[in-house]
């Protein structure tokens, strides 16, 4: 175990080794460059020395070449002459070996599965990640708020989704709690949501969630486990990308202890393709990832973001960035030009060389690097040529993936989803309930009203709907209507002597029907 990661050599003939001083691994860093300039190998190469030295390792794959972490290089490999002739040149005597790798994989294809809770994603991450207006983020913030006083548990996506529910029923009565929710909104969000499962994201919510404490494990030699994400996949929602790693680096924020300045870091994180994670992003959000990169070095975890040009990070997040590897940036436009002018001045100058021009035109494997030195000062500038990798260059072949994958413990944690009591199951068993209750209520009122019909239908009425009234004679259906016949036109004649003629007339002509 030592105290520095060899990352290359500068100087005169590449002859000066350039290391990362493992106490400053925490202090950030920054890996930049064009496309096909060789930032990979310089992501790989630093997650080797990482792990080496016990520090474990957390990092997207999206292009799925970072599986080659869990094999060893071979001489047979086409690149193991150059790999050898950099090696003499920088100084390195390049042992072959492969890492400790777990594979993780949202969709549970190609590692296992990696989960979250709709409840720690949050409403704030979950906005961002819907694309919301500020009204419909508003409703949001009241449909979390109202599952935490109605003890709803939001786990999954239909814990959510029954949720909205019920808040789009009862929106008048929730809008005299908390402020207009409008049923408009809702439907919004429950619309925005459909668009998320359809691209794959109900695997993402459920349970078991993540344990922070998985990713910060070491093997049984003490190497520090390199955890993958397949995300190639992923890449194809970026947004949903950007905001799961954003949520994985807040929960480590918000739950791991304060170390203070470490001897080396308890985990550290890249984030690949940053720029996704800034990209119309509101003010908040942004604020969000400024206070993290900030303080979570204190919590032992480093954080190294990889992008095409160092402009694609905001500058009080790229201020915090102590660590860097500048590959080649291509200046075709006035922009370009503009960006890599931007990029040299970031760095402590060196006096052999221009370091805007340096940066323009290095090649392939090399970079301007800048390490933090002793009481974390900036490292001049040197132009660096970086070290091949130990583990094999490119991806595995697809036969030792799945070997690695089931013999990893993780499995038997987290291939099986589950599906416990949570909104979903309360607000649906709250509905039957109501529904029972409602029943039961209309049953009684019923019951009279059949009596009551059957009553005037002159049967026979004595509380039971078992006795049928005795079948009407013709005499009796005729003394009733030559009675009533009767009495309306006496009335009309205003005579009582007329009624009773009248009554006594009608009644033997009926009788004698």
């Amino acid at each position: 175990m030592g105290e520095t990661i060899f990352v290359g050599g500068g100087g005169e003939a590449y002859g000066v080794p350039q290391t990362l001083l493992l106490k400053y691994g925490n202090r950030h860093g920054l890996i930049a460059g064009a496309t096909g300039t060789g930032k990979t190998v310089t992501l790989q190469i630093l997650a080797e020395g990482f792990s080496a030295e016990g520090v474990p390792v957390f990092m997207a794959d999206v292009k799925g070449d970072l599986s080659g972490l869990g094999a060893a290089g071979s001489p047979s490999q086409k690149l193991h002459d150059s790999f050898m002739k950099r090696a003499a040149t920088i100084g390195l005597d390049l042992q072959y070996r492969s890492f400790p790798v777990t594979f993780w994989d949202m969709f549970g294809e190609k590692g296992h599965p990696i989960r979250a809770t709709v409840a720690e994603m949050g409403p704030l991450l979950l906005s961002r990640l819907l694309e919301l207006t500020e009204p419909q983020e508003g409703v949001l913030n009241v449909a979390f708020r109202l599952a935490d006083e109605e003890e709803l548990p939001l786990l999954d996506l239909k814990d959510l989704q029954a949720l909205l529910a019920f808040v789009a029923e009862h929106a008048s009565e929730i809008s005299g709690r908390f402020g207009l929710v409008s049923p408009t909104s809702v439907g919004a969000i429950q619309r925005r949501l459909l668009v998320l499962e359809n691209q794959g994201a109900a695997q993402m919510f459920g349970e078991p969630a993540l344990d922070l404490a998985d990713l910060m494990r070491c093997d049984a030699n003490g190497a520090g486990m390199i955890n993958i994400l397949a995300a190639e996949k992923l890449m194809n929602a970026p947004r949903l990308y950007a905001t799961f790693l954003l949520w994985l680096l807040s929960e480590l924020f918000e739950n791991l202890p304060e170390v203070g300045d470490p001897d080396k870091p308890k985990l550290v994180f890249f984030f690949d393709e940053a720029h996704l994670l800034f990209t119309d992003a509101p003010k908040a959000l942004v604020a969000k990832v400024e206070q993290v990169a900030r303080l979570i070095r204190s919590k032992g975890v480093g954080v190294y973001f990889i992008t095409q040009n160092p402009a694609d990070v905001p500058e009080m997040i790229l201020g915090q960035l102590g660590n860097r590897v500048q590959h080649a940036l291509r200046a075709f436009t006035a922009k370009d030009q503009k960006d890599l002018k931007l990029a040299s001045e970031t760095y402590r100058p060196n006096p052999r060389f221009a370091i805007e021009d340096t940066i323009r035109d290095v090649g392939t494997g090399e970079a301007v690097t800048s390490f933090l030195e002793a009481k974390g000062i900036p490292g001049v500038a040197e132009r660096t040529l970086v070290r091949p990798p130990s583990s094999q260059l490119g991806p595995i072949d697809p036969a030792l993936r799945a070997q690695l994958i089931a013999a990893s413990p993780m499995g038997t944690k987290y291939n099986t989803g589950v599906d416990r009591d949570s909104a979903y199951e309360r607000l649906r068993a709250r509905a039957e309930h109501a529904a029972k209750e409602a029943e039961a209520a209309e049953a009684p009122s019923a019951q009279p009203k059949e009596d009551s019909r059957e009553f005037r239908n002159a049967r026979r009425y004595d509380g039971s709907r078992t006795e049928a009234a005795p079948k009407k004679t013709t005499s009796s259906r005729s003394d009733s209507i030559g009675e009533a016949f009767a009495k309306s036109f006496a009335r009309s004649l205003g005579s009582k002597s007329g009624q009773a003629v009248i009554r006594g007339v009608l009644g033997s002509l009926f009788r004698s029907r």
